[in-house]
């Protein structure tokens, strides 16, 4: 049941609105003058709150913008009886959802409050989720070269520089380029991926920039490329290193002017995508054998980082271990199962040819497979030593 508040220092109209609003099965609580109700704000929590403009001791736009300051995200609608189009637009600069007029006609009133706590809802599952993305590409490890890592992605991804991220296959590139994008000023903006290696280098251009209808065999409608469908936040390039030359020269316009075009098409297109980047490949060396633009390079390795394989923080091992432990038990909704400190100890031992990948895979094996708690000899029978 969705909670409001109704702030009014007129007792008929917060009779008036109280009846209403219990009688569409809502929870209501009342206010008196606008320091009484920030007081139940700052002390519960209400999806919705009805606020009168006009009040003593405390107007409603003071509350409006206290309310906020103190973090709480009811929705907020303001009513009064001498509203003008002024205030009207400063609530909502304030972060009001709506502005009613005294007396509040019951329908739109209703309608209102509807779209209010629905809006609310929303927020709140994009919360949620959002919680759940940041989990799942949570960065696990203590280690000095991981840390390191953090403290080069906290600096970098509050600016609209690009980024090479280098590594090993399965050390967590694209993990990386997750963690930029959440901290950075476009997160709440798409985050879109493309895996260069596994796109047929003669699809690769369609891919990236879209296509006209009719531009190939196959082209049965306009589509939009992933450029187009990054716009306003983050394209990340993994395997960049396996882009044919022919995209190569049109990702580098993209990057000198922001524009692109469609295949089979002239017109320009403006886009606006922060690109980061990603290889398992050297570069430089790619560059020698003329398989890689050099001005591409220099373009996309404005700030590099390079992720460390894991056989070079092995003291992250148990903690890697714990994290996917839990998340196999979250996955599977059975009991979280525990490994046995020799057990670990072995885990570190191992080269971790195919990285933190290569672990994940051996720890869901070990689940499967190994005993309550997991032990040094289901490590020797199942890990592939």
């Amino acid at each position: 049941m969705s909670k409001i508040l109704i702030i009014d220092d007129e007792k008929v109209i917060r009779a008036t609105l109280r009846e209403i609003l219990e009688y569409e099965n809502f929870e209501v609580s009342e206010a008196s003058d606008g320091e009484a109700g920030l007081e139940k704000i700052k002390n519960e929590d209400f999806d919705l709150v009805l606020c009168d403009v006009k009040m003593p001791k405390m107007d409603g736009i003071e509350v409006l913008t206290h309310a906020k300051e103190l973090g709480k995200s009811p929705q907020f609608i303001m009513i009064s009886a001498h509203g003008s189009i002024e205030t009207a637009v400063e609530a909502t600069k304030k972060g009001a959802f709506d502005f009613i007029p005294k007396p509040p006609d019951l329908n739109r009133l209703l309608l209102t409050v509807r779209n209010a706590l629905e809006k609310k809802n929303l927020v709140t599952e994009t919360k949620v989720l959002k919680k759940k993305l940041s989990k799942k590409f949570d960065m696990v490890g203590e280690s000095k070269a991981i840390i390191h890592v953090k403290e080069t992605i906290e600096k970098v991804a509050p600016t609209e520089a690009r980024v090479l991220i280098t590594g090993p296959n399965g050390t967590g590139k694209e993990l990386v380029a997750h963690w930029i994008h959440q901290k950075s000023n476009r997160a709440s903006q798409p985050f879109v991926a493309v895996n260069c290696a596994a796109i047929p280098s003669e699809l690769i251009e369609s891919e990236l920039f879209g296509h006209e209808k009719g531009a190939f065999t196959s082209a049965h409608k306009q589509r939009a490329g992933k450029f187009e469908q990054a716009q306003g936040g983050t394209l990340f390039l993994d395997e960049i290193g396996d882009m044919s030359l022919s995209a190569q020269s049109k990702v580098l316009r993209a990057l000198q002017e922001n524009l692109i075009n469609r295949v089979g098409s002239d017109k320009d297109i403006k886009v606006d995508v922060r690109v980061l980047a990603a290889t398992n490949k050297d570069l430089k060396k790619e560059i020698e054998e003329g398989n890689f633009r050099e001005d591409l390079y220099h373009r996309l390795s404005v700030i590099v980082i390079q992720v460390p394989a894991l056989k070079d923080r092995i003291e992250d091992i148990p903690l890697l271990v714990e994290k996917f432990l839990q998340d196999i038990a979250q996955e599977s909704g059975e009991a979280k199962r525990n490994i046995s400190s020799e057990a670990l100890q072995k885990l570190q031992e191992y080269p971790w040819t195919g990285n933190i990948r290569e672990l994940r895979n051996v720890v869901e094996r070990l689940v499967i497979l190994g005993e309550e708690p997991i032990s040094l000899n289901d490590i020797k029978k199942y890990a592939d030593y």
